[in-house]
């Protein structure tokens, strides 16, 4: 998962782990065992064996065929998605070299049942999902509906695991643009490996898509536009454009690739109550850390100005460290 110094290492398979990793591989007794280096002893027989694998042995192994669109995780991503990487490199075998790579156009076809966060917010519903990168698009249906409920296009489509946000170990967060908003939705599957080779089958149309689209990109640029997190969410205070209207607590989401700050009543509301667009410093846009003259607040709390061409957005923060976080993510857009 690429965390430096690990202290922990599978003695059967002769890699070096980190201390999270670690935890997986011991659920995985038929095919790992796990001791730390530091506080158990070592047998001069798993020395040597150590000493004749490796990291960079496992890896020329277990992961000769790794499809490009598939997702590596690092080690901050969440649980389910290195869990299932751990499994389908050394439970499953997926990217031995004896194994036949995919076609991302097959491996870009799927269909299925999630579980769907239906409308109010209220409950989750079991619905049909169909994805055809040959096509083009994912479909969902409703139980009552003879025809799609939604036909999204791969072209803006993306996927996100969403632990926390949607209180799920395997959550994760639909988003496509449809009448020139962006539309989230929130799925689960209680199984952890069906939730993942729908992500990676998401993955894989995708990157059919892009290849198809943009012959001649390099591939290396293509990959990290295949699919993306946001880069910052959380809660700020915002007034209105007048700034002279009641501060109202909302939930931001970062948007890097996009360059878009939207924000939400709620953190699972399907679509966004609005967003800003941003654009680069040499455009005129600017991030402060101070209040507008203008504004007046009750309370004194950590401020954005988040300057544009058009006008001057008023944001108030949780704590002078969330301020930061925030501050940091916009210059980065600003800047890249």
């Amino acid at each position: 998962c690429f965390h430096l110094d690990p202290e922990w290492a599978s003695y059967k398979l002769g890699i070096f782990i980190c201390l999270n990793c670690s935890g997986i591989h011991r659920n995985l007794p038929e095919i790992s065992r796990v001791k730390s280096l530091r506080l158990d002893f070592w047998e001069s027989n798993l020395i040597e064996f150590m000493k004749n694998h490796g990291n960079l042995w496992a890896k020329a192994k277990y992961e000769a065929k790794v499809p490009p669109y598939y997702y590596i995780p690092k080690s901050r991503d969440c649980l389910v998605l290195r869990e299932q990487w751990i499994r389908a490199k050394y439970e499953r075998g997926e990217f031995l070299d004896t194994q036949v790579c995919q076609d991302p156009c097959s491996a870009g076809s799927r269909e299925g049942c999630l579980w769907k966060l239906g409308k109010g917010r209220r409950r989750f519903q079991k619905r049909q999902f169909h994805l055809s990168a040959r096509e083009g698009v994912m479909k969902y249906f409703n139980k009552e509906s003879k025809g799609p409920k939604a036909i999204i296009s791969i072209e803006t489509l993306n996927a996100m695991f969403q632990v926390d946000k949607i209180g799920h170990n395997h959550g994760l967060q639909i988003t496509y643009i449809t009448d020139g908003q962006t539309r989230n939705l929130f799925v689960y599957h209680e199984s952890g490996k069906e939730i993942v080779d729908w992500f990676n089958a998401i993955r894989a149309a995708r990157y059919h898509y892009l290849r198809t689209t943009f012959p001649n990109v390099p591939e290396a640029e293509l990959i990290p536009k295949i699919t993306r997190n946001f880069v910052k969410e959380g809660y700020m205070e915002k007034t209105g454009p007048k700034q002279k209207e009641a501060f109202k607590v909302r939930w931001f989401c970062l948007d890097s690739q996009e360059r878009n700050l939207m924000y939400f009543k709620n953190p699972l509301d399907a679509f966004a109550q609005g967003q800003v667009f941003i654009g680069r410093r040499d455009e005129g846009y600017e991030v402060r850390d101070d209040l507008p003259e203008t504004v007046c607040v009750k309370k004194k709390k950590p401020a954005i100005t988040l300057v544009t061409p058009v006008r001057e957005f008023v944001f108030l923060c949780e704590s002078d460290g969330k301020q930061r976080e925030w501050m940091d993510a916009l210059n980065g857009v600003i800047t890249q």
